[in-house]
């Protein structure tokens, strides 16, 4: 029974060491890049982004469709507008570091229990009940951003009309 145990300790120690590990990059002298979890000579160690999640609503919010429906569009009803002040729609800007400050206004301002989200090319990448949403190092291109407000279940009450915006960020080739 004693060695069950340690191999089962032994197996999870692996198994979180393995979730847990770097990234390495190597470009040999053809210009050739690799990648691996494994140290390379003459590669480096790469940051990886950090996964997005959200929030799902709670299974018994969702099993009764009709009454969350209802609540849904009462409380989306409560809200005459939605919008993102920031960035403005094909706005173009410089953020060398690649972070962008959303901020967003509605009338009225939330109600108890609700936040604003955004997401960022239909993914969501934060919330906040301030208005003001950072989202950190977005790469240089163009972007859509929409906002939402979601409930205390993390249901969609009201969404906003989308913004597009570019991101112009230096990098070593100019």
């Amino acid at each position: 029974m004693k060695a069950s145990h340690t191999l089962a300790i032994g197996m999870l120690l692996l198994a979180s060491a393995t979730a847990h590990g770097e990234v390495y990059r190597h470009v040999d002298a053809q210009g050739n890049v690799t990648f691996s979890d494994e140290p390379m000579q003459g590669g480096e160690t790469i940051q990886v982004k950090p996964v997005t999640t959200i929030t799902l609503p709670k299974p018994e919010a969702v099993s009764q469709t009709d009454q969350l429906l209802e609540d849904v569009e009462r409380q989306g009803a409560a809200y005459e507008s939605l919008t993102l002040a920031h960035p403005e729609n094909d706005q173009a800007f410089h953020s060398g570091n690649g972070d962008v400050t959303f901020e967003v206004r509605s009338t009225p301002e939330l109600r108890r229990g609700h936040r604003y989200e955004v997401t960022l090319d239909g993914q969501p990448v934060g919330q906040s009940s301030s208005g003001s949403i950072t989202v950190n190092n977005i790469d240089r291109g163009t972007h859509s951003a929409g906002v939402h407000i979601v409930d205390e279940n993390g249901i969609q009450v009201k969404s906003g009309q989308p913004v597009s915006f570019t991101i112009h960020r230096p990098s070593r080739l100019n």
